[in-house]
């Protein structure tokens, strides 16, 4: 993700997180070139549960704003979950950063959705029909429905929702999905992030990561290793060593 290269996102997220990163894409290398796959950062708590997504690359500005966003939506969700004994309800924190969610969506987008603030009482298991599998057929991940897009938000303009929608449409990864009513609206990467973390943030990473990968950004999730198509530019495909100058046999 380029965005990592700026030193601001750099310098704030060494302040506030600590990075890591794992391949969980098939994709190939080409004379050096990464060939497929993408790209999802995650924001999650010092546990392992996600507060955050961002699908998908994007320029350092959007980046830093989406960090900054889970930082200060968890100060606030820790403060205003605090009983009066001063420690935060784990239960209220999770219903109010879900709902958190659902209002950025509504802010940034002018899609609403109802969030969902209680979580299934048993995690599917490995046989649920819901699940991400290899090509072998093992479980990697479940599939975690979203919450309904009940539609626009109806405290916003005609003239407002449609200078959303135009922008939505010139962001990469966009699509059109349907409405409780049928009505189709077109939402981005980062919308349908907020439409998931609307029902399951603070769910595990290894619960959300085959959601996020094959549900928002189309791919498929795999435990192969890279495809190298040619790992050292300086032999052809036969083997034999090209010559630095000069015709190549």
């Amino acid at each position: 993700m380029g965005a990592l290269n700026n030193p601001e996102v750099g310098k704030y997220v060494n302040e506030y997180f600590v990075s890591s990163y794992q391949k969980v894409a098939t994709f190939k290398i080409v004379n050096g070139n990464k060939q497929g796959g993408n790209v999802a950062a995650y924001f999650c708590a010092p546990d392992g549960r996600v507060l955050h997504c961002v699908a998908g690359p994007v320029d350092a500005q959007t980046f830093l704003r989406e960090a900054k966003w889970v930082v200060e939506t968890a100060k606030t969700c820790i403060k205003e979950s605090a009983g009066k004994n001063g420690k935060a309800d784990g239960a209220k924190f999770k219903e109010l950063f879900r709902k958190a969610h659902a209002e950025k969506l509504r802010g940034e987008f002018g899609i609403v959705v109802e969030p969902v603030t209680f979580d299934p009482p048993e995690p599917m298991g490995d046989n649920d029909a819901l699940t991400y599998r290899d090509p072998s057929g093992r479980p990697l991940a479940p599939k975690l429905p979203p919450p309904p897009i009940d539609g626009p938000d109806v405290t916003l303009s005609d003239k407002k929702f449609e200078a959303l929608q135009k922008e939505a449409a010139a962001a990469p990864g966009n699509r059109s999905v349907a409405c409780k009513g049928g009505r189709r609206v077109v939402v981005t990467n980062q919308g349908l992030v907020h439409q998931i973390m609307a029902a399951h943030a603070l769910v595990p990473i290894e619960r959300v990561y085959g959601t996020v990968f094959e549900n928002i950004l189309g791919e498929k999730i795999s435990t192969k290793p890279v495809d190298v198509g040619q790992p050292f530019t300086w032999v052809d495909k036969q083997g034999n060593r090209l010559r630095p100058n000069g015709p190549n046999p």
